[in-house]
This record gives C-alpha cells, sequence and structure tokens, in this order.
C-alpha cells in the first residue's frame, strides 16, 4: 500500500464535527459516560456547558435521559465505550431510543481488537451486531476520519437513532471521506475478485488489493461504512462482476457484516464468500497488533484468503 498521507484519530475527528454542529443547531445536547476516559465529546462540553451531562448515573440512565431530550424536536448525542453503549445499556436502547424512535446518536468507542486498550477494558466484538437487530436504528463503522466527520453530519441529519461505532486508535487516511447513509464507497475498481471491508481493516484490505493489482489482478474494494441500511445493490453488483467475496470486518464474524453479506448472496446471486474477523472469542487485551494475528486477521491471512479465492476462481494458478 502506498504510504497514507497521515494518520488521524477518530474521536478528534467526531469531536470537532460535534462541537460545529452544536454551533449550528442549539437543539443539540450531549450525553457523556465517561469523566476519565476520552470519548471525543468533550469539546463540546467545554464550549457549551449548559447541554453538556458527563456521567450521568448508569449507562441505562444516560440513554434514557437522551431519549427523553430528543423527543419534543432535539437531538441528542449519547457517548460510551461500546460495552456500555451497546452492552450495559442495551435494553434502554432498545425500549427508550429505539421503541420511541428517539432521535439519539449513540457514538461508541472500543468496539474491536484495532483499539488501544489504556483502561484495561475488554473490548467489545458483538456491538454492532446488537444494534443492527434493533428495529429502526441506523448503524455506522467509519474507516478513518474523513469519513467519521461525513458520517456525524449524515446521522445528524437523518431523523431516529443512530449508532456510529469509532476507534480509539489513529487511523490511517484511506478515503476521500464520501458517504451517504446506505451506501457503500468504492474505493477500487476491479473484476478478479472483491474485498468488502469496514472499519480499521479498510486499510488493510487496501494494502492487499494494491498489492495484488501490481500483480496484474484486478481488485474492487468496497468501504461498507453504512452497516445498516447497507448498500445491496453495490454487493450483488460485485457478486455478478467478480465473483467472489472477501470480508473484513473488526467484529464478530459470525453476526457481522461477513453474515450479512454470506446471507444477501445466498439469497440472490450465489459466490464464494470468505468472511475474516473476531473468531467465536471474546475481545482481549493486549498490542492490537498482536491481537490481529491471535484472531487471525493479519495482512498475512487477508492475502491467503484472496489469493485462496482467486484460484477458487480460476484467476490464478
Amino acid at each position: 500500500m502506498t504510504s497514507p498521507v497521515r494518520s488521524e484519530s477518530l474521536l478528534d475527528a467526531y469531536g470537532q464535527t460535534l462541537l460545529e454542529l452544536g454551533e449550528q443547531n442549539p437543539a443539540i445536547v450531549v450525553f457523556n459516560a465517561h469523566p476519565a476516559a476520552p470519548t471525543g465529546a468533550e469539546p463540546f462540553g467545554r464550549k457549551f456547558p449548559e447541554r453538556f451531562h458527563s456521567a450521568v448515573g448508569s449507562p441505562s440512565e444516560m440513554m434514557a435521559r437522551a431519549a427523553e431530550r430528543a423527543t419534543d424536536g432535539g437531538t441528542a448525542f449519547a457517548s460510551a465505550s461500546a460495552i456500555l453503549a451497546a452492552g450495559d445499556a442495551y435494553l434502554a436502547v432498545r425500549q427508550s431510543v429505539c421503541a420511541r424512535r428517539a432521535n439519539v446518536k449513540i457514538v461508541a468507542n472500543h468496539g474491536g481488537p484495532i483499539d488501544p486498550d489504556p483502561d484495561g477494558v475488554r473490548p467489545f466484538v458483538e456491538d454492532v451486531a446488537l444494534m443492527r437487530g434493533l428495529p429502526g436504528m441506523t448503524v455506522v463503522v467509519p474507516a478513518d476520519a474523513p469519513t467519521t466527520r461525513s458520517a456525524i453530519r449524515a446521522i445528524a441529519d437523518r431523523t431516529g437513532p443512530a449508532y456510529v461505532r469509532l476507534s480509539r486508535a489513529d487511523l490511517p487516511t484511506v478515503t476521500d471521506g464520501r458517504f451517504a447513509i446506505g451506501k457503500a464507497a468504492e474505493l477500487r475498481t476491479g473484476d478478479d475478485l472483491t474485498i468488502v471491508a469496514v472499519g480499521g481493516m479498510l486499510a488493510r484490505g487496501l494494502e492487499v488489493a494494491e498489492e495484488l493489482g501490481r500483480s496484474g489482478l484486478s481488485v474492487r474494494l468496497l468501504d461498507f461504512a453504512s452497516v445498516k441500511p447497507f448498500d445491496e445493490p453495490a454487493l450483488l453488483r460485485a457478486a455478478r462482476d467478480t465473483g467472489a467475496i472477501l470480508v473484513l470486518e473488526e467484529q464478530s464474524v459470525l453476526t457481522g457484516v461477513g453474515a450479512i453479506v454470506a446471507s444477501t448472496t445466498s439469497e440472490n446471486y450465489p459466490v464464494p464468500v470468505r468472511r475474516i474477523g473476531v473468531p467465536d472469542l471474546f475481545g482481549d487485551t493486549a498490542d492490537p497488533s498482536s491481537l490481529l494475528d491471535r484472531y487471525g486477521m493479519s495482512i498475512d491471512r487477508i492475502r491467503d484468503e484472496a489469493w485462496e479465492l482467486l484460484r477458487a476462481r480460476g484467476k490464478v494458478q
């Protein structure tokens, strides 16, 4: 992969965008579950303390209060780690937010093994599946800071609940920031293989796609930052055009984007699908690189799976 111009903090991108939105819209309020660990919402709190509520009881209480503030034309952002926002507060999100179609935007962090772990909390790798299963919930997993900025603005403009999962790690900038809810961004065109990638795995997918391109192979790369709604037409075009799909994600491989891809293609246009993500294990605390290797999410594994799919299609020997 060509060296990225820079790596940026997704939490900082969220925080700056939230601050800009707060300046434009006085109806935005923010709830923050972490008095100590950063969530990105802190700049908003410094600028608008009267609209910022930090460490307001349990995560469930925070979601319930956010829903109350968002039912009369307001917009509430709720920031927390994934294990609090999607785990501890799940029933409150289900009943107070989604059942009421409350205009609450949940922005969670520390949801995958790429994240650093300064506070000793295990990453929560089941959150995307839990949130995707809730009726009316929009789910977004940006891969870099430019997409984060666009995604936060998009969910702010969209009425109803949303869940955005951000990495705590600084991630390489690999997109131009174009984002639309329900659409996949095509970062590379290709006819030999499709790589569908989400979140921090997009940079790894790009690295392998570019490596294969130097070998004369044509690899399509789709950024599925919009997990729900997802871009079914783009996925099925990729299945028809390339005949095989490799999915890369930072969540449970059992219930994440790979499961969406496998079920959608099997019902509409069956092609070989391979999935790389967190296996049937809990998240753990360790250096991100070693965790990726332990979970089978390394560049070498991605490369090997891509070559296997290409061999199965007769594209290489």
